[in-house]
């Protein structure tokens, strides 16, 4: 099998993430004693800041690990809940059918930063100070601007000129994007770090109290009471086509902590699969499983038609579930238990045929019949009748409005590291981009917009409620063999994250392909599902491949129904991934991350 790069391997340990320059923090950490969990806040810190298009300080974070000393498998929630303010009622008065995707109005609760601060305290053997610095350099000194980096700021270049100063001062270059090559900073944000750092250090007597000290400085200190200010008193333009203030305020972040909380998991092939619960979309890699558990998956070619439609067909009606049934727990009863049981899955398995379903499909768990909130169509031509499990293809009242390109184009970055007791992690960051939240002036970052994935109608599982998780699509994977840690991976892309990962995890356990190789597989999805992201739209049957796909695989997943669109060949799917396997000479560590973008590493020794 073709790779474009060496799947790595050692014994000491490995770090894999979508920037070169984070992997290069995480694995300072390791070089100077830390464990495979220092390496991830120190990876994770500086993925705020040279990913500032994918995630930054303002952003969410679930973080999925196996403790070897503990032997046991924790998810850490960094998923912050909706300000108190933020009511049906209160966007309905603003004459808002559907949360605008940019802005202030889609801020939740910053919850990444607290998470990576339990995640050292915890688990950690690192000082605050170790695990900071290398992004408090990245942002005083400067880093390289990647070209996604200018194309994503020249797409918004001219709302941030017209409408958001704040982000032009501290994006633009002379008015223009940062040129491809040059070196990129950010003072504001390193000062940011730096103060945390320093008031932290003043108030903490020992590693621990000074960790809690930052926690407290973030969420009760300067940040939050800069962040009260920001949505109280200033209004921007944002995706609704008008302008308007925050929601979000310092008493909210006060109020919340990141949780440490059980996987969901799933058994599969002598695998325990461990996922982030139904507040994420990763249980829906796990309904994947139990249904592609009723076909032959090691017969079939992993680039072949028969393996793409299997796979996309079980994420039609995993997708679907997500839809109907998942949502915070806090105020919803997700019947996850019945959602992976093998009675419900085989039964749900015989609506898998030859060819591509156009149904929208959600079970009826427990006996409860599905239900969904009005998304549009967005191919018009597509329209399928409304109905039991069919789109419902409903006007929305939603005034959507047109906003300057690329103003809603966000993504996630993605780290994974292990070390060589055998601890293990994976990590999903996200929210808090560039593009879409204009930049607090007096911190360096924008908030989040995670707020848009919930529906303003009321009696579903993801309808808007104070206090709660919206439903992400944040997914990272952890795989355990033998109650040990075997493997963690995961890769950004909204709703097709679940769709990516599983395929690379499938070519790997299948068809014995390495890491490297079953990343750089080829790589599809489908859009076959309402949107998570604003404006919510539906895409009845149809699948992105790349083109390097064989031939005669695109055509028959064409005859076969499914409205496929080929991509360029090196465009989906940005995946990392480590492992470990235990030989007769002792454990062996693997890593390996995509080539696509030419941002991705993973190092190892």
């Amino acid at each position: 099998m073709f790779t474009t790069r060496p799947e790595i391997r050692g014994t000491f340990g490995m770090v894999s993430s979508t920037h070169y320059l984070a992997t290069m923090a995480g694995w300072s950490m390791l070089e100077r004693g830390g464990n495979a969990f220092d390496a991830a806040v120190a990876t994770g810190l500086a993925l705020q800041v040279v990913h500032p298009y994918q995630n930054g300080p303002g952003g969410d974070l679930p973080i999925i690990l196996h403790d070897s000393a503990s032997g046991s498998t924790k998810v850490i929630c960094g998923q912050g809940v909706a300000p108190q303010s933020a009511t049906i009622d209160s966007f309905h008065n603003l004459g808002l059918d559907l949360i605008p995707g940019t802005g202030l109005l889609a801020a939740c609760v910053p919850g990444a930063f607290g998470a990576w601060m339990l995640l050292l305290r915890n688990y950690g053997v690192l000082s605050l100070e170790d695990v900071m610095q290398p992004a408090i350099d990245y942002a005083q000194k400067g880093y390289a601007v990647v070209p996604m980096m200018h194309s994503i700021i020249n797409n918004v270049a001219e709302l941030f000129r017209s409408s958001w100063p704040s982000s032009a001062d501290t994006y633009l270059v002379n008015g223009t994007p940062p040129k491809v090559g040059s070196f990129h900073k950010n003072q504001t944000l390193s000062d940011t770090l730096s103060k945390i750092l320093i008031e932290s250090k003043n108030k903490g007597s020992n590693r621990e109290s000074v960790i809690d000290a930052a926690i407290k400085t973030f969420y009760e200190g300067f940040v939050a009471e800069e962040i009260d200010g920001f949505c109280r008193h200033t209004e921007w333009l944002d995706s609704s086509g008008e302008i308007h203030g925050g929601l979000l305020t310092g008493q909210d972040m006060a109020d919340w902590r990141p949780s440490i909380e059980s996987a969901a998991t799933y058994e599969y092939e002598g695998f325990q699969v461990c996922k982030p619960g139904p507040w994420s979309q990763g249980p829906v890699f796990l309904q994947q499983l139990a249904l592609l558990k009723g076909f032959d998956l090691s017969l079939m070619n992993p680039i072949g038609p028969e393996f793409i439609h299997t796979q996309i067909e079980c994420a039609k009606l995993a997708l679907a579930d997500r839809e109907a049934w998942y949502g915070d727990p806090k105020i919803n009863d997700v019947p996850l238990k019945t959602l992976l049981s093998e009675e419900y899955n085989n039964d749900r398995r015989k609506l898998i045929k030859d060819t591509a379903s156009m149904k929208f499909s959600p079970g009826e768990p427990d006996g409860l019949k599905p239900k969904f909130a009005n998304f549009q169509i967005k191919d018009l031509k597509s329209n399928l009748p409304a109905g039991t499990g069919e789109p419902n293809t409903s006007e929305s009242k939603t005034n959507v409005v047109e906003t300057p390109a690329g103003t809603n184009d966000g993504d996630t970055v993605h780290l994974d590291a292990v070390d060589q007791q055998g601890n293990m992690i994976s990590c999903m960051p996200s929210g808090g981009w560039l593009q879409s939240s204009p930049v607090i002036p007096s911190l360096g970052f924008c908030l989040g917009t995670r707020a848009q994935m919930f529906w303003l109608q009321p009696g579903f599982f993801s309808t808007l409620s104070p206090g709660i998780r919206p439903r992400t699509t944040l997914s990272p994977t952890l795989v355990l063999k033998d109650e040990t840690a075997f493997l963690a991976f995961g890769s950004p892309g909204g709703d097709a994250q679940d769709q990516w990962s599983l395929s690379m995890f499938l070519r790997h356990i299948h068809h014995n392909m390495n890491l490297q190789e079953a990343i750089d597989a080829p790589n599809f999805h489908t859009d076959h599902l309402p949107s998570s992201f604003y404006p919510r739209t539906f895409q009845p049957g149809a699948v992105k491949a790349e083109n390097r796909l064989p031939s005669e695989t695109i055509e028959e997943l064409k005859k076969r129904g499914h409205r496929l669109e080929s991509t360029d060949g090196w465009s989906l799917g940005r995946m990392t991934a480590v492992a470990r396997e235990k030989t007769e000479n002792g454990w062996i560590l693997k890593g390996a991350a995509h080539p696509r973008f030419q941002e991705a590493y993973a190092v190892g020794r």
